[in-house]
């Protein structure tokens, strides 16, 4: 049975679960589409009672999920990458907390090329060198024979290594990187599920999303002018003599 409330859709659930039918309805999918992305992996098949499959709130949560990363322009495959980070025991509240998380840069994605459309973008021959370097500061990854570009930092590290950035600095700093995004993100999201989360009634409203929305670019400015404040700090100090 459904029931509205205002421009909210709500399904009353089976005891075991939503049916396809009544999921479709949750979510705005057709089957054919939850079938697909189910045959995908991007959610898990259906509990089965007997001869019924049931879905799940984590089922829901998974198609919501989706639904979200497709707003930010991410591609079938970058999609596919990106809910496979996501653990198998993740409960629906682990998953929503993560949708609104999404940050809006990240709807620029990667584009695909092999080595010499790499060359013709870069506007330069690139060494196994240069291509061990931009991967490090982040600009490319690698898949197969082929790269995952960053279009609109490609620039930015061309000039680096026409400027002798050296490689085992990008690799100095990709581990800072990795090793202090990881600790601070995860406070982050201590904080937020442990602090703000229990102050909304449910952290799937429209509420709590656009608190989300509006807290991600203060994030990041916060996060910047910390980084700036430390680096001049840093700069101001002494050197020890070796």
């Amino acid at each position: 049975m459904v029931k509205r409330e205002g421009a909210a859709t709500q399904v009353t659930r089976h005891p075991a679960g939503l049916t396809l039918d009544e999921l479709t309805r949750r979510v705005g999918l057709s089957v054919r589409t939850i079938r697909f992305y189910t045959a995908k992996g991007l959610v898990p098949p259906p509990v089965r009672r007997g001869r019924s499959g049931y879905y799940t709130p984590e089922h829901v949560a998974r198609l919501e999920l989706v639904q979200e990363l497709q707003s930010h322009g991410f591609t079938l495959s970058a999609i596919e990458r990106y809910v496979a980070g996501i653990p198998a025991d993740a409960t629906p509240e682990d998953i929503a907390l993560a949708r609104t998380m999404l940050a809006p840069w990240q709807s620029d994605l990667p584009v695909e090329m092999d080595h010499e459309q790499l060359e013709t973008r870069a506007g330069r021959e690139l060494s196994q060198e240069d291509v061990a370097t931009l991967q490090a500061l982040g600009v490319l990854r690698l898949r197969g024979h082929r790269y995952l570009v960053a279009g609109n930092q490609l620039a930015i590290g061309i000039r680096l290594l026409e400027l002798g950035f050296p490689r085992e600095v990008a690799v100095a700093a990709a581990s800072i990187y990795a090793e202090h995004g990881q600790q601070m993100a995860k406070e982050l999201f201590d904080v937020i599920q442990e602090k703000l989360a229990p102050l909304y009634d449910d952290i799937q409203s429209e509420r709590f999303r656009e608190v989300m929305e509006r807290l991600k670019p203060l994030s990041v400015g916060g996060l910047v002018s910390a980084y700036e404040s430390a680096v001049a700090r840093a700069a101001r100090s002494p050197r020890p003599r070796r």
